[in-house]
């Protein structure tokens, strides 16, 4: 049986945050590759490296789970 402690130590290797981010912040190579889009949504380890860009929130929040991580949305 797991104890508390070793629960929350999982869960917070597993949390990813999810944010918008504006196509014009990002590198002329990403802007060209984007489209019509004028945000995509990063998804981020806690320790700010950034693991996916994708085209919607609702996408982010799939793509975290299915990799079995835990999403939360930074505003």
């Amino acid at each position: 049986m797991n104890t508390q402690h070793e629960i929350e130590t999982g869960t917070e290797d597993r949390i990813v945050y999810v944010r918008p981010v504006a196509v014009a912040d990002l590198p002329d190579e990403v802007q060209a590759q984007v489209g019509d889009h004028e945000t995509l949504y990063a998804v981020h380890r806690a320790d700010g490296e950034r693991l996916a860009l994708v085209k919607d929130r609702q996408l982010a929040f799939v793509l975290a789970r299915q990799n079995d991580l835990a999403p939360v949305a930074v505003h």
